[in-house]
């Protein structure tokens, strides 16, 4: 199952400049999702990190990574209209630049769920390479 832009926007409550997800290429609720994110120079994050040498913060690929997870759990109907809050990041290595120009694939698995909290096994690629992995554990919030 795929979800464009506007079908995210009706599970995650992120809008621009923190809406880090495309397109979802495929996921199955409650248990993993895969998703794209197109990076542009035109991103406002490129004025300032780094005006000289433009690179996606690891910060903002490990949100975009979330963001991915955040798909997997909230389109259990269950979880409609709440929202996932971080509550932790474990493991994060970054192996590679991110730069205009790349497609960020992400993946998450859900590994774990005791109740509202639950973790996920993350990763990032660029045209095969792996960009990021981490272990992001979250929190489903009412909202």
């Amino acid at each position: 199952m795929q979800l464009n832009s506007n079908q995210i926007a009706e599970i995650l409550p992120h809008r621009y400049p923190f809406a880090l997800v495309d397109r979802i290429t495929d996921y199955e609720p409650g248990q993993w999702a895969k998703g794209i994110k197109c990076v542009s120079v035109n991103e406002q994050l490129f004025c300032g990190h780094f005006p000289q040498e433009h690179v996606m913060p690891g910060v903002l690929i490990l949100e975009a990574m979330a963001q991915v997870g955040a798909i997997a759990i909230l389109s259990l109907p269950e979880n409609k209209g709440k929202i996932a809050l971080f509550g932790g990041v474990k493991n994060a290595r970054f192996k590679r630049m991110v730069t205009p120009g790349d497609v960020l694939q992400m993946e998450c698995v859900l590994t774990k769920r005791r109740g509202p909290v639950g973790i996920g096994q993350c990763g990032a690629t660029v045209n095969g390479e792996v960009a990021c992995t981490a272990e992001l554990t979250f929190a489903i919030h009412a909202g």
